[in-house]
């Protein structure tokens, strides 16, 4: 991967980018997504945040020799302290970390939404709690896709702010659009995971030490709505 040519997971999150947009990405590693995107002439100007130091000046140095330094702002900062109010930014892309650390991301940073930007998530495991917080405050999730790529299932998620949205547990678990295309890779994901939840419960029941119940009861319940869904 260089910085015009990306990965396929970052090409999905590239392809739910608004044309024009004024992007913040937050984590942005290399810089690619940016970089690639301004290339393009697929955005205005972006944002690219980093907190650690090596990543910033890697960024930095990606900035840099691709000549967009004009149009890329590279910063070291803490999650969305990258971003500030002059930027204008309508679309905010977080990818490659667990969906845990993208929600307290977006909650510690909640001050600096303006609730108009276009939100792109790449979450690495933890979809159901990132779920949880969109909904919760009000994020609709327009799209969701599950993408197999290096033997690796990546799932993106891209929401907006509507105003109150509901979700059962169940879409909240497997993600609201992915129940309604069930797309091959999508049920690929949930058969491998059902394999290991079953086995995960045969282990419980031979175990010798006590399981608490509740932990029991909640594979239980996850393992049957996903035969559920595959059914």
């Amino acid at each position: 991967m260089n910085e015009r040519k990306l990965s396929m997971r970052l090409e999905l999150v590239a392809a739910h980018v608004p044309a024009g947009a004024r992007l913040a990405d937050i984590g942005s590693d290399h810089g690619y997504l940016p970089v690639a995107l301004i290339s393009r002439g697929a955005i205005a100007i972006a944002v690219a945040g980093e907190a650690g130091s090596t990543p910033f000046h890697a960024a930095e140095r990606s900035v840099r020799e691709s000549g967009l330094s004009q149009l890329i702002s590279v910063r070291l900062a803490d999650g969305l302290a990258a971003i500030e109010p002059r930027d204008e930014i309508t679309a905010i892309s977080l990818c490659g970390m667990g969906g845990e650390k993208i929600r307290d991301i977006l909650d510690s940073g909640k001050a600096r939404l303006t609730g108009r930007e276009r939100l792109i998530l790449q979450p690495n495991g933890g979809e159901q709690a990132l779920r949880q917080w969109l909904m919760e405050n009000g994020y609709r999730i327009l799209f969701e896709e599950v993408l197999r790529e290096n033997r690796f299932a990546y799932e993106i998620i891209v929401a907006e702010r509507s105003g109150p949205v509901t979700y059962t547990a169940e879409e909240l678990y497997f993600g609201p659009q992915q129940m309604q295309k069930r797309s091959p890779a999508f049920l690929a994901k949930w058969q491998r995971i059902l394999c290991l939840k079953q086995q995960t419960l045969a282990n419980f029941a031979r175990a010798q030490l006590s399981v608490p119940e509740e932990k029991v009861h909640k594979l239980a319940l996850q393992t049957q709505w996903i035969i559920k869904l595959l059914a």
